[in-house]
């Protein structure tokens, strides 16, 4: 009755209803009053009950005012989809949540009077005509979510730091704030994703450690760096102001993706020094080039999740520093290959917790092994791998608890979710590999499920 959505590490990210148990929960919510779902051009009022809550889809754009209803002076939430409303938001005492996420033409001119709503705790838009908020939405003290992400916003007015209870932010990394904003955003809790677009903006990183509240960040690294060392020299520094959101530790997530041209040399991050203890548990670093694993890693006492987009290298060091995080159980890692060919992972007291990896090997010729009592507690493993040229069985037979492996072989073929390499007539090396990790599972006594995929040419 109630399926996963987007299934990661055998967890789900959302859950969706069978379409029945939909078509009752929706005659169940008509019944007990708890959702009032109408079209626009309809008179909005079916019941004799007063509308608490209400979501109106609008198809034709027509000029429909929803508050001239008496019924619907009591209304808490509003949801509103398809074409804008030819319409201003008339005041509604009782309102608390405003969704206009799915009205994508909804202009600058239906806002104005957004200040009169002066109980409103969330705020969603979602259209590309809307390009600035009004300054009087400093007023609605009572604003705890705020998400203004698809629009065509440059600036958020400084008014913002009047919403004190503001707990939750969602904006478009180009979307900048004045200067001095961010730090005085003291209810703060979560924020995605805040835009670097320059080196100079970097700077402006350091206000969020005020911010003692902020438990979630998203950081965005976005810029054009002047050429040659300068060029180094300002990524050098970017990187530099943002190890220093861990030297507090409030964060419990930090996000950081790295679309900058300076950084495609690989970085050094020895000189982060998180606070100690530090409460980070997520760490997830996307498109960020770095040198090596830093030696500061393996004190995140706190952290269960990893993501480490890109390694030119993976050193037998930094095999070591990743196992002794003591309660990492999500390993994702991307690397070019192992040095001198090679990656070992040792059965000496490494990576006790670890449960899922998802190991990305780029290039041909890197033997992966695992050894004998190493990751003693992982139960998915997804494999992938431009080439198994060369590589055996990997040692799979060494990972006792292990209970499903997907191998998905980035090469020739085209994308195929139900490749079998076995039966592979243009390559016998992959043929040869996958009868080598078939009869290694076949002999595992846990009996773990195994899949093979490929996706292309990259």
């Amino acid at each position: 009755m109630i399926q996963p959505v987007d299934v990661e590490y055998s967890q789900a990210k959302a859950c969706r209803v069978h379409d029945i148990i939909l078509d009752y929960i929706k005659c169940k919510a008509a019944e007990e009053n708890f959702v009032t779902s109408t079209n626009a051009a309809e008179h909005v009022c079916t019941t004799k009950c007063k509308v608490r809550r209400l979501s109106v889809i609008s198809h034709t754009g027509e000029n429909v005012t929803i508050w001239e209803d008496p019924m619907l002076s009591h209304v808490r939430s509003v949801t509103i989809f398809g074409h804008p409303m030819k319409t201003t938001l008339l005041p509604s005492i009782a309102l608390r949540v405003l969704d206009l996420g799915g009205c994508w033409g909804i202009h600058d001119h239906h806002l104005p009077s957004i200040e009169t709503l002066f109980h409103l705790k969330y705020l969603r838009l979602f259209s590309r005509l809307i390009t600035k908020l009004p300054e009087k939405i400093g007023e609605l003290q009572y604003m705890q979510t705020l998400d203004v992400r698809g629009t065509s916003i440059e600036e958020l007015p400084s008014t913002i730091t009047k919403l004190q209870r503001l707990a939750h932010l969602y904006v478009d990394y180009y979307n900048s704030f004045p200067d001095g904003v961010i730090g005085q955003m003291h209810s703060l809790e979560e924020m995605r994703q805040y835009g670097v677009g320059s080196y100079e903006q970097a700077k402006s990183l350091q206000e969020f450690n005020k911010l003692t509240k902020l438990r979630i960040l998203k950081i965005t690294l976005n810029f054009d760096p002047l050429e040659g060392s300068e060029g180094l020299s300002q990524a050098e520094g970017c990187y530099s102001y943002v190890g220093t959101l861990l030297s507090s530790c409030n964060l419990y997530n930090l996000y950081i993706t790295d679309y900058s041209e300076a950084t495609q040399n690989p970085m050094s991050l020895d000189s982060w020094h998180p606070a100690i203890p530090c409460s980070l548990r997520k760490l997830c670093l996307k498109d960020c080039v770095i040198s090596k694993v830093p030696n500061w890693m393996a004190s995140l006492g706190n952290l269960v999740v990893l993501k480490l987009h890109l390694i030119p290298y993976l050193r037998p060091e930094d095999v070591e520093i990743l196992g002794a995080i003591p309660s990492l159980l999500f390993l994702k890692l991307e690397t070019a290959g192992g040095t001198n060919g090679r990656i070992t992972v040792h059965g000496r007291n490494g990576f006790r917790s670890l449960k899922y990896l998802y190991l990305t090997i780029r290039y041909c010729g890197t033997a992966l092994e695992f050894q004998v009592e190493s990751m003693p507690k992982l139960d998915l493993r997804v494999h992938k791998r431009k080439c198994v040229n060369g590589a055996s069985d990997f040692g799979i037979q060494h990972l006792s608890a292990l209970s499903k492996v997907e191998v998905d072989i980035n090469g020739s073929c085209r994308y195929d979710n139900n490749y079998n390499p076995t039966k592979d007539e243009n390559d016998g090396a992959v043929r040869w590999v996958a009868n080598a990790i078939n009869g290694a599972i076949m002999t595992h006594p846990n009996c773990p499920t195994i899949r093979f995929q490929t996706s292309g040419n990259e």
